[in-house]
């Protein structure tokens, strides 16, 4: 694949008024989210929550994307149809998690890196041939009093370096996670400064390992207060914050920004990104892909059987973040005529 081609999916995946499903959850965390529900994880109802998922009507006028696991671009629909080609077929681009999970670091208690380097290559070379045309790499950056540690933060970007060195190689567009996470009592500015010192130490690592950052996304957390936080920072502030860091730290070479939503609720994931739509233009497309923000309430009505249910849910999330890359995400009171 040339390099107007990767750019030209890069371009796609942050088309206006749309975002990316993220459907890659592990095993583990969808057998958790299973069990809230009380149905057992196995991997037909896991491949029959996805098809609901992929096959819901008029989803691809407000997502661009979705982000597979391992066992699910291998799955097919009831149908015979294997999931990527099904994904083709919406006009919607198939990708995948390609990383092996955040594992502790050896000698620094409390901090972790992202294994999955090892044999990378060739599992890239399998991934194009079934389908994939992006991928994605999540890193896990915790803060406390005496984290993240720069020994942390240079093992982290080394690997999202290197995995999207690869990706690129082997003709795919690389979304690179680097993400902060929410967990803690701490304040939004600390937030910001462990948000700015992670990114700027990400993009000195693409550089170094040649990634070309036009044919490449962002996928980063907002910059919020910690979840146990006293005083936590309005939506403009998050907002503020999150542009302030991304401004300071992100080319306006690379195409576009896709947040991730990071633990928040539906509707605050939400109710961030159209702020950020609404404040001054920003020289990337300001977008989302989002995993539980957009699958909770398709969860929930979905049940295990469902179907139009989960499919109406979705949908009514997957259009009020499209309405929210405009900035133009309606009032509490009116979020429930969206998918009428």
């Amino acid at each position: 694949m040339n390099a107007n081609e990767l750019e030209s999916i890069a371009q796609a995946l942050v088309a206006p008024g749309k975002g990316i499903l993220a459907a890659d959850e592990s095993t583990p965390t969808i057998t958790k989210r299973f069990e809230a529900i009380n149905l057992p994880s196995t991997e037909e109802h896991r491949r029959a929550y996805r098809e609901m998922l992929f096959t819901t009507p008029g989803l691809e006028n407000f997502i661009s994307a979705v982000i597979l696991f391992d066992e699910t671009i291998r799955q097919k629909a009831a149908d015979g149809t294997p999931f990527p080609e099904l994904l083709r077929q919406k006009g919607i681009i198939p990708g995948i998690k390609v990383d092996k999970g955040a594992k502790p670091l050896a000698l620094f208690p409390g901090e972790k890196v992202t294994e999955g380097l090892d044999g990378l290559r060739g599992r890239l070379a399998e991934y194009v041939d079934l389908g994939a045309r992006f991928t994605k790499w999540r890193a896990v950056i915790r803060i406390d009093d005496a984290i993240p540690t720069p020994a942390c933060l240079a093992a982290n970007a080394h690997a999202l370096a290197r995995f999207a060195a690869l990706s690129q190689e082997a003709g795919l567009v690389p979304i690179v996670e680097p993400e902060v996470l929410m967990d803690g009592d701490h304040t939004l500015e600390r937030c910001e400064e462990v948000t700015t010192a992670t990114q700027r130490m990400v993009f000195r690592e693409l550089a170094e390992y040649r990634v070309v950052f036009e044919q490449m996304l962002l996928k980063p957390n907002m910059v919020t207060s910690g979840k146990d936080c006293p005083n936590q920072a309005s939506v403009r502030e998050v907002a503020e914050a999150t542009l302030r860091v991304l401004r300071h730290t992100v080319p306006a070479a690379v195409p576009g920004i896709v947040f991730l939503s990071g633990g928040q609720s539906d509707e605050l994931a939400t109710r961030h990104l159209n702020a950020m739509n609404q404040i001054d233009k920003a020289p990337w497309q300001l977008s989302f892909s989002y995993g539980r923000a957009l699958q909770s309430a398709a969860l929930q009505a979905w049940h295990g059987s469902d179907v139009l249910a989960g499919q109406r849910a979705l949908l009514q999330r997957a259009q009020s973040n499209s309405a929210a890359r405009y900035g133009r995400y309606p009032e509490e009171s009116q979020t429930e005529k969206l998918a009428a």
